[in-house]
């Protein structure tokens, strides 16, 4: 499908989040995927072209893929430019390539979104025969949960390992509860920093479904535009996409922001799922120290200890995370490669790659801020 608007959202939404409430994976409900193609953030010159997949059976839609032919590998966070960059030195085009991604979102989640193994295996089936169809060099299923990770492993395709920081709720009643299980100078750092960021000579808000206002985005696009301006080149959203957030999604998002003398100066931008919040962007126009700490990290914490939820995922890399109680986690990716012999390179760095992964992530928890003892190695 050249559109997720070819599906009803009902029927897609039937599929992607069945449960009631909240949905547990905001980034592959129709609304969101929609909008992304609406703001012109995905087609046209992207390098992302929606080739969403559809399993039917009997007329009746049974599971559904987010799916994209990627003219690049930029906007995905688990990367493969030094295969493409093999790839295309050994004489291939590795260009089109094949993505199941939420595009420009680190978060892990459904992709194969279909209720039962019979219906996700199809949709596994179908992008690996869309891709030999059509000569593709590869499929490629990023930030996938455990169990599609698991199935994806038993169809044969190639597993990656890589981390990120997250944030785990161990049943804290407040922000003082999970301090308590910190070492002594983890404890006093936190508390200094808060105090350093809340004393900035300002405000700072928490805004969701409609108490969030066209003029909040009109200040949050230009945080957002520095951001990508300075991390990307280009923002990959954009500025249509936060207009249409505002009519569809708002009631997906927490929208942290610090305003100082009557205007907006910082901000970060939380979607929330039915057990996690997913911080995704921060901006700022002025630099005010421990801002960016408060407004990203401790106010995503407050949050999830308020709503209840299980975990808080922070985007993207940073060590800095760690001492802030954002400990290292697996991340999970699938791929499918058309040449044996690439693939065969491609499976020796892999394992390689898995095994000093799982050891980073082994040294990682030990300089942690818990005090001994304190994590529930279930939740890791």
């Amino acid at each position: 499908m050249a559109s997720v608007a070819d599906i009803p959202a009902a029927e897609w939404d039937n599929c992607a989040c069945p449960e009631t409430g909240p949905p547990k994976d905001p980034f592959t409900t129709h609304r969101f995927l929609l909008a992304l193609e609406q703001s012109g953030s995905v087609g046209a010159d992207s390098g992302w072209q929606p080739r969403h997949l559809a399993a039917r059976r009997g007329g009746e839609l049974r599971g559904v893929m987010p799916l994209y032919a990627k003219s690049h590998s930029q906007g995905e966070y688990i990367f493969d430019f030094n295969w493409a960059h093999a790839y295309e030195q050994a004489g291939g085009n590795y260009y089109p390539k094949l993505q199941s991604a939420v595009p420009f979102t680190p978060a892990t989640g459904r992709r194969l979104l279909a209720p039962t193994d019979a219906g996700r295996t199809a949709l596994l089936q179908g992008a690996v025969q869309v891709a030999k169809q059509n000569k593709i060099s590869s499929f490629h299923m990023t930030f996938c949960t455990d169990d599609e990770f698991e199935l994806g492993g038993e169809f044969g395709l190639m597993q990656r390992t890589t981390q990120q920081f997250h944030w785990v709720n161990q049943g804290y009643g407040c922000f003082d509860d999970f301090l308590a299980k910190l070492s002594s100078r983890k404890r006093k750092n936190i508390r200094k920093e808060r105090r350093v960021a809340q004393a900035f000579g300002g405000e700072i808000q928490s805004l969701t479904g409609d108490q969030i206002l066209p003029e909040h985005w009109d200040a949050f696009w230009h945080f957002y535009q520095d951001t990508g301006a300075r991390k990307w080149g280009t923002p990959y959203l954009t500025r249509e996409f936060f207009t249409i957030a505002q009519e569809t999604l708002r009631d997906d998002i927490l929208l942290v922001l610090a305003k100082c003398d009557g205007r907006y100066v910082a901000g970060a931008l939380n979607f929330i799922g039915a057990e996690t919040l997913y911080g995704r962007y921060w901006g700022a126009v002025e630099d005010h120290p421990c801002l960016h700490f408060e407004l990203c990290y401790y106010q995503a914490i407050d949050a999830a200890i308020a709503r209840g939820l299980t975990r808080v995922e922070a985007g993207a890399q940073g060590e800095h995370k760690l001492a802030r109680g954002y400990l290292p986690v697996p991340v999970h990716s699938l791929h499918w490669i058309a040449d044996d012999g690439f693939a065969n390179a491609v499976q020796i760095f892999l394992d390689a790659e898995a095994k000093a992964v799982n050891q980073d992530i082994a040294v990682l928890n030990t300089f942690g801020p818990f005090r001994k003892g304190e994590i529930d190695e279930s939740t890791e």
